[in-house]
């Protein structure tokens, strides 16, 4: 059954971002889009492509991920619900840089490019988006800090802090059980699965973590602070 426009403002509202937009511009993006259902494995959009549109993930997830020349591919974020994907595409008028394809049964608001242009000349709407993505290069460049400057297990435990937030949504609640693979927590990391798996099985005995099947069970949220820290 379709959600309705309140169900669709609603749902959008986890991520503080969209929660702090104007009643006026919420409702003008989710009047002018288009849901979307995915199926597992199936592409909002493809490395390279030209941007149709910009997507609210209502139910589900999007894994982002670039592929290398090399054919490794490197998966960057986990979009859940609440989360918005592929405006610097939309605002740079630049190929996607990245493929985004639904993890599981996904459902997306689809915000056509023509209704993004619009809204960026109002104000309201632009001064957000800028913020957005100068908030997603900040991420990134930390990320980048992080990389050279914290061991390992910091690393690993900052990226299920972010997960178990929502990733790219900032959730301001966290959540103990994170829905991830080990493999694909790796390939975020940039490391192999077997050092993953070491640092992991080290958080468990200290009392931190524990382990299941395609998911992440936080038991300590202090101690998984405390090694995010370094």
């Amino acid at each position: 059954m379709p959600l309705s426009t309140i169900e669709l403002e609603h749902t959008l509202s986890i991520n503080p971002w969209f929660a702090g937009l104007s009643e006026a511009v919420r409702r003008a993006m989710v009047a002018r889009s288009t849901p979307l259902a995915l199926q597992a494995g199936e592409p909002l959009f493809r490395q390279g492509e030209r941007p149709r549109a910009w997507y609210g993930v209502l139910r589900g997830a999007v894994l982002l991920s670039t592929l290398r020349e090399d054919g490794k591919e490197h998966i960057m974020a986990v979009m859940e619900a609440g989360s918005w994907v592929g405006e610097s595409a939309l605002v740079g008028l630049q190929p996607c840089l990245n493929n985004a394809v639904a993890q599981g049964p996904t459902q997306v608001l689809a915000l056509p490019a023509e209704a993004f242009a619009d809204l960026m000349r109002d104000a309201d709407f632009a001064r957000p988006v800028a913020e957005l993505i100068t908030g997603r290069y900040r991420l990134l460049y930390e990320a980048l800090g992080h990389t050279a400057l914290l061991s390992t297990r910091a690393r690993i435990a900052q990226r299920l802090i972010h997960l178990s937030r929502g990733d790219a949504a900032l959730a301001p609640q966290s959540r103990r059980r994170i829905r991830v693979s080990q493999d694909a927590l790796a390939m975020m990391l940039g490391i192999t699965r077997q050092t993953l798996s070491l640092e992991l099985k080290r958080m468990v005995q200290q009392g931190v973590l524990r382990l299941g099947y395609r998911c992440i069970e936080v038991l300590s949220d202090p101690g998984l602070q405390r090694i995010s820290r370094g």
